[in-house]
């Protein structure tokens, strides 16, 4: 329902990717950018934030576990002037959950961040989290892999701001293809949360 431009970074990829991303031919909206090693899903996004000429950003892993479809739910509260900062909110189930430990460890994160902020969102590592660039790039966010996530949430709600939540269709992907993100990064995840709600805002 609006001007749209997708900024692709190849973060690394060691098969085809660049190969097909540089097969599309849609040069007026579509930037390619590559990183000649991988740098993490932070670094990623941190590189397309700062191409992006769009006045919002929101975030789409090529992994084929969301669906571009419910792009324009998240878009609808900002043009109906209700929100500046969207998340899409997953409702996992049987046939969509990778593991249960999966569901309860993006859970437990969900909870801390409640917790420490005093705030009420359903989903902090939905990936699908759509807000004004200049927002984004402003909160400097450092983290370069999938800790990018609790690190903006944490910033967010540190601000007092609170997502607007619309629900979104997943499928989670098994290890055999792809699946990447262990326990290791819910750790690093709490982390990130606790340092941030400690750490003195800046003036």
């Amino acid at each position: 329902p609006c001007e749209t431009e997708v900024v692709a970074v190849d973060d690394g990829s060691r098969d085809r990717s660049w190969e097909v991303l540089q097969s599309f031919e849609d040069n007026a909206r579509v930037r390619l950018i590559r990183h000649e090693r991988n740098k993490g899903k932070g670094a990623a996004i941190r590189t397309a934030a700062k191409a992006a000429t769009g006045d919002f950003v929101v975030v789409f892993d090529a992994d084929g576990e969301y669906d571009a479809a419910d792009l324009p739910r998240l878009l609808a509260p900002v043009l109906e002037g209700k929100a500046q900062v969207v998340y899409g909110s997953r409702s996992f189930g049987s046939h969509s959950a990778y593991s249960f430990w999966y569901v309860m460890g993006n859970k437990g994160i969900t909870l801390a961040a409640n917790i420490l902020f005093n705030s009420y969102i359903s989903d902090l590592e939905t990936c699908y989290k759509l807000l004004p660039r200049q927002m984004y790039l402003d909160m400097n966010i450092r983290s370069g892999g999938f800790g990018m996530e609790a690190e903006l949430t944490a910033k967010l709600l540190k601000k007092g701001i609170r997502p607007y939540e619309v629900p979104i269709s997943y499928t989670a992907r098994s290890r055999e293809e792809g699946k990447k993100i262990t326990w290791t990064d819910g750790v690093q995840a709490l982390w990130l949360l606790g340092r941030e709600r400690v750490r003195r805002s800046r003036r």
